[in-house]
């Protein structure tokens, strides 16, 4: 996405990017917590370099 947590989780979980980015979508779709919860992760990629 815009912000580069899903490359950056992708990385540090071993996991594709591709199926992050899915989990996001469908946790906001559905749960409404994708968006919270990606900023979340955002600031702390920030503050962990």
């Amino acid at each position: 996405m815009i912000l580069g947590v899903s490359g950056w989780l992708s990385e540090k979980l071993g996991w594709k990017e591709s199926y992050i980015r899915i989990a996001f979508v469908v946790s906001f779709l559905f749960f409404g917590v994708g968006l919270g919860l990606y900023l979340i992760l955002w600031i702390v990629k920030m503050f962990s370099k």
